[in-house]
């Protein structure tokens, strides 16, 4: 075990002699002077070596031509056509989200239900008007048939101001002859008999009006109330989804950004590597290195190839995280373009200010609203319940007109005598002609009797003209002057205990309390989340500033070292971790410059002020009063 570590160590020496001699050889020979590739703050720039002959040009174009194809298959991204770009801003990429991100359409179509719920409930006020035609014949054995047709209509309809309802009826009856379902046989059996056919016309108004219980709310006003406040609740909802989706395109975008920018910097340290490598290589042929300098630019190669690799991966998952906030269906055509954003990170130098954050979170913010909303249906509730336990007074009136008329009856005025001289078929007349035999016979028999009484006759009046007739004389009659009819009448209603209204009371006014338990923990919460917005701002404006110091020394750093590699006062070692810092200085700038214009969202979305900084409009929902 010993041996092999002091064998190890011996082995390690021995190279590093022969590297040193190697560098001291070249720093001995100035007329040989190395070359290193150089790497821009912004651009991908290879400097490569001096063209000294044809066959070095024509090597080092075919050494690019390998590069660049092997850069497009590290580039490769699945299901992505890296050539179809599409260019979006991040308003474009804001407006595209408003109209097809499908959690937004889930909270739109949220309100719009909350809406038909509304209207649904408003319908109870709408007027019911209905018309009950009802054909009957009727027939026993012995008895003819009878036909009875009847004519019922109603309109009704609720008053939304105290509770009252009303009812206009009309109805209209034609009852025939011998009909059992002659019900006004009693109003016409001193005009006519039985067997006439009557017509009946009835016109009236009831109204019905709660005065005590239920006279400033009773339970459909009560359910208007509270479904106009689910649907300003519902409104928030929608408003914080929105800012919710808002900020997470915002941040995707700046994601996508930066993992692009990313890409970037590290196919620029990948290039500069395979410059340093042809470099090395061609030192190697001349015999001016010697070979185990390759192996250290292919490990420092491979390394970066990974680095290349990673970042194409982490620009696929900030892309598609993009597309799902932005493309509606799952097939759109969108998913294998490549998006391309357009906007460069923003910075501020003005500290954000956390009083005016403060004020726009406690005026702005939807849970608070929904709270507060949710504080006005339980006011709602014990105003409800407190009418509840009032007892009930309920006045009732009922206005009518009646019209009859009659048709089969004679009009003209009768005389006829008072007994008819047909005795087979009436009993009276019989009787008279039986005593009128008896005195004829007396006084043949020369009895004397009183001379013969004479039979009165009797005057019977036909019927009226204005009850003669049929359904247009009864409507007819509607209008005189002993056609009207009405009712008063109030109702009473004491309930005993109302252990219902009162229990239901007691819980409204416990569900207040815990109602104003829950703002003042929601208050608090998002007072710590816009102070942690506030201080996320300043912290990455902060890091932006010191990230481009930090960029800017690592610029100075690797030009310094290349400088020295030039004239063999430095490693090819050195060399790669100067450049690697530089990569990692750039990445870290544009992380900082990314994180702070997400910082930037955050705050916008703790404070809701989301849609006035991007000159968004909400449309408030439909409210049918």
């Amino acid at each position: 075990m010993k041996f092999s570590r002091y064998f190890s160590l011996f082995f390690t020496m021995f190279v590093f002699a022969v590297c040193f001699n190697v560098r001291i050889s070249f720093a001995q020979n100035p007329g040989e002077r190395q070359q290193i590739a150089k790497n821009t703050i912004e651009t991908i720039d290879l400097k490569t070596a001096e063209k000294t002959t044809p066959a070095a040009a024509s090597e080092e174009k075919s050494n690019k031509a390998n590069g660049a194809a092997a850069s497009s298959t590290m580039l490769h991204r699945v299901g992505v056509q890296t050539d179809q770009t599409v260019p979006i801003s991040l308003d474009e990429a804001i407006r595209t989200a408003l109209e097809n991100n499908n959690q937004i359409e889930v909270a739109r179509d949220d309100v719009r239900f909350q809406e038909t719920q509304l209207r649904s409930i408003l319908g109870v006020y709408d007027p019911v008007f209905s018309v009950s035609p009802t054909f009957s014949r009727n027939s026993s054995t012995g008895s003819g048939a009878s036909n009875d047709f009847r004519v019922d209509s109603n309109f009704n309809r609720q008053i939304k101001p105290g509770g009252g309802n009303y009812n206009v009826f009309l109805s209209s009856s034609q009852t025939g002859q011998n009909s059992r379902n002659n019900t006004n046989f009693n109003q016409t059996s001193g005009l006519a008999s039985s067997s006439s056919t009557t017509y009946f016309s009835n016109l009236g108004i009831s109204y019905n009006q709660p005065l005590f219980r239920n006279f400033r709310i009773d339970n459909t006003r009560r359910q208007i109330k509270i479904q106009r406040k689910r649907l300003q609740q519902t409104d928030a909802d929608f408003r914080r989804q929105t800012i919710e989706v808002i900020s997470q395109v915002q941040r995707s975008y700046w994601d996508l950004v930066f993992a692009m920018r990313d890409q970037q910097n590290r196919v620029a340290n990948l290039n500069l590597a395979r410059e340093n490598l042809r470099q090395v290589e061609a030192r190697i042929e001349a015999g001016a290195a010697a070979p185990l300098a390759r192996a250290e630019v292919a490990t420092e190669l491979a390394n970066r190839e990974t680095d290349v690799l990673l970042a194409t991966q982490q620009v696929s998952i900030t892309e598609n995280t993009l597309k799902t906030l932005l493309l509606k269906n799952p097939e759109s055509p969108q998913w294998s373009q490549s998006f391309v954003p357009t906007d460069k990170p923003v910075l501020s130098l003005d500290a954000v200010s956390l009083e005016d954050a403060l004020k726009d979170a406690k005026d702005n913010r939807p849970e608070l609203r929904r709270l507060q909303l949710q504080k006005d249906i339980n006011a709602i509730d014990i105003s409800y319940f407190k009418n509840q336990i009032k007892p009930q007074i309920d006045l009732n009136t009922t206005f009518s007109l009646g019209g009859l008329s009659l048709s089969g009856q004679n009009s003209e005025t009768t005389t006829f005598p008072v007994i008819a001289a047909n005795a087979p078929l009436n009993a009276d007349a019989f009787l008279l002609n039986e005593i009128n035999r008896v005195r004829a016979s007396l006084t043949t028999a020369g009895i004397p009797i009183e001379a013969q009484p004479r039979i009165p006759n009797q005057t019977v009046s036909g019927l009226p003209d204005y009850l003669s007739g049929g359904t247009t004389r009864s409507f007819q009659n509607l209008f005189r002057t002993d056609a009207p009819s009405f009712s008063v009448g109030v109702t009473f209603s004491f309930p005993v205990g109302n252990t219902t209204a009162k229990a239901d009371l007691a819980g409204a006014r416990i569900q207040d309390e815990q109602i104003q338990a829950q703002s003042r923990s929601q208050e608090q919460a998002i007072i710590a989340e816009v102070r942690n917005a506030v201080q996320s701002v300043e912290t990455a404006r902060q890091r932006v500033l010191t990230a481009r110091r930090a960029r800017e020394n690592a610029e100075i750093q690797l030009e310094g070292e290349r400088k020295l590699f030039e004239v063999g006062r430095s490693t090819t070692f050195l060399l790669f971790q100067r450049e690697n810092a530089l990569t990692n200085a750039r990445n870290s700038e544009i992380r900082a410059e990314t994180d702070y214009n997400k910082a930037l969202s955050d705050l916008q979305r703790a404070t809701s002020t989301t849609f006035r900084v991007n000159n968004i409009e909400v449309n408030s929902p439909v409210d049918d009063q």
